[in-house]
């Protein structure tokens, strides 16, 4: 599960950058979506220029509606991998406590020996309007979680 503030950037371009890694290289025992912290974009579409962006690459997210992590998210996903320090704190206040272990930042994955919580953020285009950067940040991302996952 990827998680951001609103669910119309960040998540939802992560949630589909990795389902396209992961049909590319044939992995169909991975399931992925995406959420967010807060309710205030809930049932909105991916914000255009995200949609715009990942279209740029072949990529759609047509019928992505966003909506709010739940306690069931946790207990039903293996992990929860968010894109800032802002999104885990915003995290615990659903959760309370990380107890199993499942949160991630996606940059965390850019090492070759993951640390939980260790990586960079994501930049947040919503602020920046750099769709393209947030993307290749995304995908790197995306990139060495599958090379964690070893697939």
């Amino acid at each position: 599960m990827f998680v951001c503030h609103g669910n119309i950037c960040r998540s939802p371009m992560a949630e589909f950058i990795m389902k396209d890694l992961l049909s590319k290289a044939d992995v169909t025992d991975v399931y992925v979506e995406s959420s967010a912290t807060s309710s205030e974009e809930i049932g909105n579409r991916v914000y255009p220029p995200a949609a715009s962006q990942l279209s740029l690459h072949g990529i759609v997210c047509a019928g992505k509606r966003a909506r709010r992590f739940t306690m069931d998210d946790y207990n039903t996903f293996d992990m929860i991998v968010v894109m800032e320090e802002y999104n885990i704190r915003n995290l615990m206040r659903i959760i309370g406590c990380d107890c199993e272990g499942k949160v991630w930042k996606l940059l965390d994955f850019l090492s070759d020996t993951p640390a939980r919580g260790m990586g960079e953020d994501i930049s947040d285009p919503w602020y920046h309007d750099n769709f393209e950067k947030t993307y290749n940040e995304i995908l790197a991302g995306c990139k060495g979680l599958m090379q964690y996952l070893a697939c």
